[in-house]
């Protein structure tokens, strides 16, 4: 990310909104997400670079929906999401880009372009919410709770994010489009600080 990137600057300002609210201390919340301190203090002045895993994890200990903590607060009648444009969280085996957050209903559902690497996997443990995943080119592995399915250029998999998941791409490098879906206030509780998906 660039040093004025927007995700940077509106990952800092929500995470020390989010952390004031709580009532929580760096130290109080580097022992919760399991982030050192310098990292946090790091990227609550928008210098850090964080990684998918690391805004999952400050999700997860903050107990807020992801597009909380990456959110402009930009709204308007149209919304253009141009590729240069935003920011790349990258994980083990994952690039994410966040595009959209709708909340309504109750509902929240965050919208990311997923490329996973090729010969490349992200695992999680599993977090709250649910997954749906269209494939919009390459051959995705996607294996839940111990099940595994190959999906190809628009193909659709849908899955409780609760359990034990993890993204693969064998044959090259996959696009997809990732949806997050959970209901407002029902705690972001996510088990894996390793990713995601």
């Amino acid at each position: 990310m660039s040093p004025s990137s927007p995700v940077r600057s509106a990952l800092a300002a929500n995470l020390r909104r989010e952390r004031s609210r709580r009532g929580l201390s760096l130290s109080e919340l580097s022992r919760l997400s399991k982030i050192g301190k310098a990292t946090l203090s790091q990227l609550e002045s928008a210098t850090g670079n964080p990684t998918i895993e690391t805004v999952f994890s400050l999700s997860r200990a903050l107990e807020v929906p992801i597009s909380d903590l990456l959110d402009t607060g930009h709204a308007e009648t149209m919304t253009v999401v141009r590729a240069a444009e935003v920011d790349v969280l990258s994980g083990e085996g994952v690039d994410l880009r966040p595009l959209r957050r709708i909340e309504a209903g109750g509902v929240i559902v965050e919208v990311y372009d997923q490329q996973v690497r090729a010969d490349a996997q992200q695992p999680s443990l599993g977090h709250a919410g649910t997954e749906h995943t269209v494939v919009q080119s390459g051959t995705l592995r996607v294996e839940v709770d111990g099940h595994e399915v190959e999906l190809g250029p628009g193909d659709y998999v849908s899955f409780d994010a609760s359990l034990p998941h993890r993204y693969a791409a064998h044959d090259g490098p996959v696009r997809s489009v990732l949806l997050l879906h959970y209901r407002s206030g029902s705690g972001t509780r996510h088990e894996a600080p390793e990713a995601p998906h």
